[in-house]
């Protein structure tokens, strides 16, 4: 029986994909390219902008043209939020929501012998526990995932995800540990992954901090550990002296700003001022001088005028990312902002998207620039040609001279910079 899995979206879509990928493998399951015809077709969505949910349904809609007989399995955000109308797609034989993912491997089998269209959504503001996905390795990639928290509390006025992933959710430590043991066999570098990562452990009285410590120590085997994405209002002084105090914890902060402009921030109910972030950077940088600190950020809210806008683009070269993820806004059923007045235009939204992404490629060439006779880690990933690939701590790509083994650490020499690309030599 041949299935083929499409994950659209977050690490955390990633990593609960894969452990389903596990399970069926487990059942002598034979996974295929989602290109080729199969027998079980599962489609991870994701609804965090337009264009995911357009793609979302685009994998559908190809997974039926390759195979109309095949099993279609559809899970996720966009379930969650489309439940209804999906019910009515006769090519559709599961649907799951944000809960009960577990249960997909058992469902297909159900549906492998009697096929009956299988519905498990449900509210997901009411009270939900984390739901618990084993994962021992990652098929297909070098670094691993590892989902910790789930759901948001949050409420960005532009934001889908809290109706779509619920409340907040915390993974129980002694299981983060046990999966990360797991993992640690087969990977030498984790991402801790959350639709709120830095929010960890606040319903379990725990933190982010006391989880990385507790991760370091019962796993000697990872030799790099990698926050996915933290919110500037999480970073606590504990969780920088822990990053200050070992090199095993990525010099990488990924934190999304969505605006620099006070008003816009306001009108996206964002929980910090400019200036409370750019000072909160300038603390960070303090403690860790190299660090890579990189960011996401939305153009074309409503009513950004073009002072607005220049606000932004000056709080971008304040903050001087090392790199920008640029999006146009983009307006979804059910949220504030699908509300507010003074929408802004594609055309408008296009041009600063350009604007900002000019700034970001130029940001990055000089971030990259200063690492050229510089000693970095690099996890090798893979081979291209007579050469290797991986990334650094700062999460900096670098080419690396000759074939070394994947999944593995080596110290290089920054020696050049061709292309954008930094290349690299082994130490000695």
């Amino acid at each position: 029986m041949r299935y083929a899995i499409s994950c659209l979206g977050c690490k955390v879509n990633t990593y609960e994909a894969e452990s389903i990928g596990q399970s069926l493998r487990g059942l002598n399951f034979q996974e295929v390219d989602f290109k080729e015809e199969a027998d079980v077709y599962l489609i991870f969505t994701c609804a965090v902008t337009n264009t995911a949910a357009s793609k979302s349904r685009q994998k559908i809609n190809q997974a039926i043209r390759q195979n109309e007989n095949a099993i279609l399995c559809v899970v996720g955000c966009y379930v969650q939020i489309n439940a209804e109308n999906m019910k009515e797609n006769e090519h559709i034989d599961i649907l799951v929501g944000s809960s009960h993912k577990q249960d997909i491997p058992q469902l297909i089998q159900e549906v492998l012998v009697k096929r009956e269209k299988k519905v498990l959504v449900e509210d997901v503001r009411k009270e939900a526990e984390f739901e618990t996905l084993s994962l021992s390795h990652f098929e297909h990639q070098t670094r691993a995932y590892m989902k910790i928290q789930d759901g948001c509390n949050q409420f960005c006025s532009y934001c889908i995800i809290p109706y779509a992933r619920g409340k907040e959710r915390s993974y129980p430590l002694e299981k983060v540990i046990e999966t990360a043991r797991g993992l640690s066999k087969n990977h030498a570098e984790i991402v801790l992954a959350g639709i709120h990562t830095g929010r960890y452990g606040r319903d379990l009285d725990t933190n982010l901090a006391t989880c990385l410590k507790e991760v370091l120590n019962a796993a000697p085997n990872i030799e790099r550990i990698r926050i996915s994405s933290i919110e500037i209002t999480e970073i606590t002084d504990e969780l920088i002296a822990l990053m200050k105090s070992t090199t095993r914890i990525a010099r990488h902060l990924h934190i999304p700003i969505q605006s620099g402009c006070n008003a816009t921030l306001q009108r996206m109910n964002r929980p910090y001022t400019k200036e409370e972030f750019i000072q909160r950077i300038k603390e960070i940088r303090e403690q860790l001088p190299h660090i890579s600190i990189s960011t996401d950020l939305i153009v074309g809210f409503p009513q950004e005028s073009e002072e607005e806008f220049e606000e932004t683009i000056q709080t971008m070269k304040d903050c001087a990312f090392s790199f920008m993820h640029v999006f146009p806004f983009s307006s979804k059923t059910g949220t504030v902002a699908e509300k507010m007045q003074g929408q802004i235009n594609d055309k408008m939204k296009k041009e600063r998207v350009q604007t900002c992404s000019k700034l970001s490629k130029n940001l990055y060439y000089g971030y990259k620039s200063s690492f050229i006779n510089k000693e970095v880690a690099v996890l090798i990933e893979e081979h291209r040609g007579n050469q290797s690939f991986g990334h650094s701590s700062e999460y900096v790509p670098i080419l690396v001279d000759g074939i070394h083994e994947r999944n593995k650490m080596i110290t290089v020499n920054v020696a050049s910079m061709l292309d954008d690309e930094l290349i690299g030599k082994v130490k000695g």
